[in-house]
């Protein structure tokens, strides 16, 4: 639905191509000419969007906004994504026409973090596949013992915001740390590995917590899974093109690894049924991030970039080139 509904909004459209919550909604709606499309661009198009009025767009990591699509907004001045990630959003033609991308950095890094805790724990201990075996009256049958989090080797791949928050919780469990990335940090805890499939090799856990786009996609392969072991569990809480989801499915099928937390999936949200029948995967629907909490510091970061772009004022939260 698109409606102006503000004398404030003085022109100002804004295109938004997400689901977002309704308290947002609503501060958008009285501050601009909001056009809401969550399903996006295809149902703007033939919802009737007059492109040449669009000042503003709100995205995300996931669905992004390309260089065409860019290039059929002779208005656009700003992309503001909804949350940390925006690896879909084009930036090389952004640049090129002197658009303003922003994004919400670190407004959900705990909620992920404490996601991924919640499902390294999940996973160890069999909440999900125990629940199922006392429901079907497999009690005193199902009381194996289990992993559990003290004492074990957590790789992390990515030492950002949330890797470090990850970091910061598994401390609490005495866990040894490792992590993989582009480049070491003096400041991180644990070791570097310059090598991903060595930390797999030295890591009872393996958390993706790293970027999503071109650089990162398939980085976990069928190698790296391999190298997990079949004691091993992966958790994914960044986004689904890092995980290589068909060799992720052969090492599951092959007992090579001992089971997957996944939050996000490579095709999302059509998810292969050999995860969803396997008892030792837990999915949730990429709600890593949300909470109330990171819902309004994303909502705030949104609002304060449109408001100081249109302002004229320097914009806290803008990408800066690399």
């Amino acid at each position: 639905m698109s409606a102006a509904l503000s004398a404030n909004t003085d022109g100002k459209h804004v295109l938004a191509l997400i689901a977002l919550p309704d308290a947002t909604l609503d501060a958008l709606r009285r501050g601009y000419t909001l056009h809401y499309h969550p399903d996006g661009w295809g149902e703007a198009l033939s919802a009737g969007v007059d492109p040449v009025n669009v000042r503003a767009a709100v995205t995300n990591g996931s669905t992004g906004l390309s260089g065409a699509q860019m290039a059929a907004l002779p208005a656009l001045e700003i992309v503001s994504a909804f949350g940390a990630g925006y690896e879909n959003v084009d930036m090389a033609a952004a640049t090129r026409r002197g658009i303003v991308v922003t994004h919400a950095p670190g407004a959900n890094a705990a909620t992920v973090a404490d996601h991924a805790i919640g499902l390294l724990l999940a996973l160890a201990r069999g909440y999900a596949p125990l629940t199922e075996a006392v429901r079907a009256g497999r009690w005193r049958a199902s009381r194996a013992e289990r992993p559990t989090l003290t004492g074990a080797r957590l790789g992390l791949l990515g030492m950002g915001r949330i890797g470090r928050l990850i970091a910061a919780r598994a401390q609490g469990f005495d866990m040894t740390l490792g992590y993989h990335g582009r480049q070491p940090h003096a400041d991180a805890p644990g070791r570097y590995y310059a090598d991903l499939t060595e930390l797999a090799a030295d890591s009872d856990f393996l958390v993706i917590a790293c970027n999503g786009g071109a650089a990162t996609k398939h980085l976990v392969n069928r190698e790296v899974l391999q190298a997990l072991g079949p004691n091993g569990y992966v958790v994914n809480v960044s986004r689904g093109s890092v995980l290589d989801t068909q060799a992720l499915i052969d090492a599951l099928a092959h007992a090579a690894i001992a089971g997957a937390g996944l939050d996000v999936i490579e095709d999302e949200p059509e998810v292969p049924a050999a995860l969803l029948d396997h008892p030792d995967v837990l999915i949730t629907p990429h709600i890593a991030g949300r909470s109330p909490a990171s819902m309004i510091a994303q909502r705030d970061a949104l609002l304060a970039s449109l408001a100081q772009h249109f302002a004229h004022t320097p914009i806290e939260f803008a990408v800066r080139a690399a």
